[in-house]
């Protein structure tokens, strides 16, 4: 036994504050997780004295970690993930997002902000596609923000408009952070789709009515293409919008419709969606072997990602909760006043300030396992307070409230990662633009831009905190 032992109920809080200290000093977030875990339960179990009655982690209880990660390994919702990502990469590959904008452009060039609405458009296609937000914003920014800032648009709406949009992949699905979601907090993947579809449009119809009002406004930010270059809206630019738009609109429609209609499950419609990419790339002639083993190389790398920190943040969730960490998580949010709606707050506020510093992806393997049974007590608590606050009768069973309440939240989660990614100094979606602007946009233009579309987004997430039903209406 160690001549030296920590007291048991300080080990939490030595293991999240260890997690801060690995995230802020670079190091990789999965390993971190891991070897964090590791330490703790080796030290728990060397410190442990059985004959003593002092034990800090039973080893049977250590004996569940290997059939968790083996359950982690085999989880069918999860094996969606890489279908999706395989999905939005090959229609970014083979330039059929290019496509997508220079023809929309086209289409709204005659309209002051025509270029913006045709951003906002394409980024809710893509977003519906790709899913993942460093994907959306380079692609969007590599195709349209020279095209934006040749015609005389203002850098600061440009560079906005486009890092507003990308962010768009967070909430529209099919997309890849609500399969996640769906899998952390227990409830159907489709429930989640349908649930979002509402509040993502809305959002993207409240970024073109901004766009529309600078142009009325501020009509000199945002010149209507020239007349050389936009062409008359003639019979052959209508057939080629529909030649183009069509197809990945389709194939976005069948992947949601498939999962809407009970006829597929997530998985099964990722996979239908990445062989239905590959088909418009072949039907476009696009489907080239660079293409292919490109997308397939972005797919590896970000599935390998999301695979190690799962088994990471199991192994870590696990060795917290068999210290007791669950507990006093339960303790702090069960204290906070203003019971469940205090509670929902205070997570919202963490889930924010964490999302300057780490992707989707930590927060919700790392955050999520820790928090949500803590909520799931407070409604058991208070079941009552619960119904008044989705609005829903009090006859409604109490497994209902936890459902209708995590899908409600996770919608939730979405919009306000979306707002952090955007929110100045350390938005993801900020360094991503910068890294593919030319060198006469500033940081300051970006800061400048994205400051009403935090705006949009902050009124959109307060709609959807205080009316329900925007986001429960589909699923009820």
């Amino acid at each position: 036994m160690f001549e030296w032992v920590v007291d048991p109920a300080w080990i939490p809080a030595l293991m999240f504050g260890g997690l801060v200290v690995c995230l802020l000093s670079g190091f990789p977030v999965a390993w971190s997780l891991g070897g964090l875990a590791a330490g703790f339960a080796a030290y728990g179990m060397m410190a442990s004295d059985p004959a003593a009655g002092l034990v800090f982690i039973d080893p049977t209880y250590m004996g569940l970690l290997p059939q968790r990660i083996y359950g982690v390994l085999t989880n069918s919702v999860l094996l969606a993930v890489p279908f999706f990502i395989f999905m939005g990469t090959v229609l970014e590959k083979s330039k059929l997002a290019e496509d997508l904008l220079q023809t929309i452009g086209q289409l709204f060039g005659p309209v002051r902000g025509g270029l913006a609405l045709a951003v906002v458009l394409v980024g809710t296609l893509l977003a519906a596609a790709t899913g993942v937000i460093g994907a959306s914003v380079v692609a969007m920014g590599l195709i349209s923000l020279p095209v934006m800032l040749r015609y005389g648009y203002k850098p600061e709406l440009a560079t906005g408009v486009i890092a507003a949009s990308g962010t768009l992949g967070q909430i529209i699905p099919p997309s890849v952070v609500l399969v996640v979601l769906g899998d952390q907090l227990g409830v159907p993947v489709g429930d989640l789709f349908k649930a979002a579809l509402t509040p993502g449009l809305a959002l993207s119809g409240l970024f073109m009515l901004l766009a529309l009002g600078v142009a009325v406004v501020r009509p000199s930010w945002c010149p209507a293409l020239p007349l050389s270059e936009r062409g008359a809206l003639s019979g052959k630019l209508l057939r080629r919008v529909l030649l183009v738009m069509l197809p990945p609109l389709g194939l976005v429609l069948l992947v949601l419709g498939s999962i809407f209609a009970g006829i597929a499950t997530p998985t099964e419609a990722g996979s239908l969606g990445a062989l239905g990419a590959m088909i418009l790339a072949a039907l476009n002639r696009r489907l080239t072997r660079r293409a292919v083993i490109e997308s397939m190389e972005s797919t590896v790398r970000l599935s390998c990602m999301v695979g190690f920190l799962l088994i990471g943040s199991t192994a870590f969730s696990m060795i917290f909760r068999g210290y007791g960490g669950d507990d006093a998580v339960r303790a702090l949010v069960t204290a906070l006043p203003g019971g469940l709606l205090g509670a929902l707050l205070f997570v919202h506020l963490l889930v924010f300030l964490l999302g300057f510093f780490i992707d989707f992806f930590e927060i919700a393997f790392i955050l999520l396992p820790l928090v949500v049974p803590a909520l799931l007590h407070t409604i058991e608590v208070d079941p009552d307070s619960a119904r008044a606050l989705l609005h829903v009768a009090g006859d409604v069973s109490l497994a209902d409230v936890r459902t209708l309440f995590l899908i409600w939240f996770g919608i939730q989660l979405g919009m306000n990662l979306q707002t952090s990614f955007l929110s100045p100094p350390f938005g993801f979606a900020l360094f991503y633009l910068k890294g593919i602007c030319p060198p006469e946009i500033k940081t300051l233009h970006i800061y400048r831009g994205v400051m009403p579309f935090i705006v949009l987004q902050v009124l959109a997430l307060a709609l959807t905190i205080a009316f329900p039903a925007i986001v429960l209406w589909a699923i009820r």
